[in-house]
């Protein structure tokens, strides 16, 4: 699947650098020799469902869900009827206390995606049942490209960097029209140490409106 939106002029330059053809082959040859994740035809989904113009707010993921049927090219999010991952449930659960939501009946955070919530992944391939087993690609090149094209756009936009892999990115993130919000990583390890409690969905929202921006829904419905 190819980049076909506006998310094509930031980042088209580098589909020409050295890098990223080193990239592709790697990837393609990690596609023909051993089970990755997400499909193929999901790899840029994050950008298809979230053009560059209607990016609101930022979360940032490692890497994607490396369990069979999970990873559908979103941070965080996985296909509906996949059951809810443990780091998925803390985010709701830290979304109930913040804003009242109920825990949706599916992990698939598509309504957010359409919503301009960017759910970007910092490496977009993983193989199976192996996590960050694909983060010597080189997709933090591509990646950080995406997210130098974000901090340079004009405009109000709220970056959650959970965990420290996301936190690293702070340093590429200095355009003071931008809120860049920063907490522990929600997975079961790290939540209890300030996930919860963090109040980034609040803060996000009254950002977007102080700056005269639509606020996101965060809840996601039940399917």
């Amino acid at each position: 699947m190819a980049i076909d939106n506006d998310w094509l002029v930031p980042l088209e330059p580098e589909f020409k650098k050295p890098y990223y053809r080193e990239l592709y082959q790697k990837v393609k040859h990690a596609y023909e020799t051993e089970q990755v994740f997400p499909a193929p035809e999901d790899l840029f989904s994050a950008f298809e469902l979230t053009p560059l113009k209607s990016v609101r707010v930022v979360i940032l993921g490692q890497d994607p869900y490396h369990g069979e049927g999970q990873a559908h090219g979103l941070s965080f999010s996985v296909k509906p009827g996949v059951k809810i991952p443990p780091s998925l449930k803390n985010i709701y659960k830290e979304l109930n206390t913040e804003l009242n939501c109920y825990i949706p009946n599916n992990g698939s955070l598509i309504p957010w995606a359409k919503q301009g919530v960017l759910l970007l992944n910092t490496v977009l391939t993983v193989r199976a049942h192996e996590a960050f087993s694909h983060r010597s690609f080189g997709w933090q090149e591509f990646t950080d490209a995406a997210i130098r094209a974000l901090n340079n756009e004009d405009r109000p936009i709220v970056f959650m960097l959970w965990g420290r892999p996301a936190q690293e990115k702070k340093a590429m993130l200095n355009n003071p029209k931008h809120l860049v919000l920063m907490a522990p990583h929600p997975s079961p390890l790290s939540a209890s140490y300030g996930f919860f409690g963090c109040n980034h969905f609040v803060k996000a929202n009254e950002f977007l409106k102080e700056n005269g921006i639509e606020p996101i829904d965060w809840q996601i419905p039940n399917l």
